[in-house]
């Protein structure tokens, strides 16, 4: 998969079926609409390709009020590849980007840099300065211009929107069966293992760090407390681990969201690389102790109640 850190660094290359969106999580509603996307492109001998933003257009408008992030950027361009997305725009929103009328946007993006000849948007896709084109001008964009434009309606299960706002609010919740169904595989973050301040290994539960977000990013996690996970990356096979994802409130009072992870009987050195770790069952929300013991005694319970976890379904 090619990525192009903006449409101006966009290369000649076949022609493309394009979709444009955020795909926040890229869900199994997302995953329906690149299917299609895939089928266009193979039908008509044009390369799939998507078009995403950096930041998400919340964000840039009003970044006190923007919901939070389900992937990072890392984790949703994962995503494509995985599901065989052959080119990714990442598109840079920012002032200028936001001020693009819809014409401009279809003469100066759509056509001369991308030269897209098939566009297939979701129901509710809007473009432009102040969100004023719709499927229909671009429709009409497109007979001028000479690309199809087709939509797929949003995808619903047992009356249930399958959409962002579903899964957000259900990894808000800590219902991680569900968001694995809206996701169609388990919620999961990635990144690389940083060096902290050694406190786990002091109490007897060494972790491995990923940086999720913090206040100056003013990024909050899709969810946070504490997880059954399970680690890929590091071996053949996914490893057994227990993981806070929070602020860690008994430690420190930067603001800093980490996701601290407890491999069981894994005592390797793995700084700097990139791991994969599977969010599959909340045990609990996150608390400040008034001591490290008291701390020391609930991570223990958290390792065992994981343990458990995995020995009934034969994992350790």
């Amino acid at each position: 998969m090619n990525v192009f850190r903006g449409s101006t660094q966009f290369s000649a290359g076949p022609a493309i079926a394009l979709t444009i969106g955020n795909f926040d999580g890229v869900h199994r509603g997302h995953r329906a609409l690149l299917d299609q996307l895939k089928t266009i492109a193979a039908a008509n001998g044009l390369a799939s390709c998507v078009m995403t933003f950096e930041p998400h257009p919340k964000e840039f408008f009003a970044p006190d009020q923007a919901p939070p992030r389900i992937l990072n950027l890392r984790d949703k361009l994962a995503a494509f590849s995985d599901i065989g997305i052959e080119r990714v725009v990442v598109e840079h929103f920012n002032s200028a980007f936001a001020r693009l009328n819809p014409e401009d946007f279809v003469s100066e993006i759509l056509v001369k840099r991308l030269h897209a000849k098939s566009i297939l948007i979701g129901d509710d896709f809007c473009y432009g300065a102040k969100r004023a084109g719709n499927f229909e001008s671009l429709k009409a964009a497109g007979i001028r211009n000479g690309f199809e434009v087709s939509k797929i309606e949003t995808i619903f299960e047992q009356g249930e929107r399958i959409s962002s706002s579903s899964l957000r609010e259900a990894l808000a919740n800590g219902k991680m069966e569900q968001a694995e169904r809206l996701l169609g595989r388990p919620y999961a973050i990635s990144g690389h293992v940083l060096h902290g301040k050694k406190l786990g290994r002091q109490l007897g539960f060494p972790t491995m760090n990923i940086a999720v977000a913090n206040h100056l990013h003013r990024r909050k996690p899709a969810t946070s407390g504490i997880f059954i996970t399970q680690v890929h990356g590091l071996g053949d096979k996914p490893l057994p681990a227990v993981s806070s994802l929070g602020i860690r409130p008994t430690i420190e009072d930067e603001g800093r969201v980490l996701l601290e992870t407890h491999l069981f009987d894994f005592d390797k050195d793995v700084y700097g690389q990139i791991i994969k770790v599977e969010l599959l069952e909340k045990i609990r929300d996150e608390e400040k102790y008034h001591s490290l013991d008291i701390l020391q005694n609930a991570i223990a319970s958290d390792a065992k109640h994981a343990i458990n976890y995995f020995q009934k379904k034969n994992y350790v």
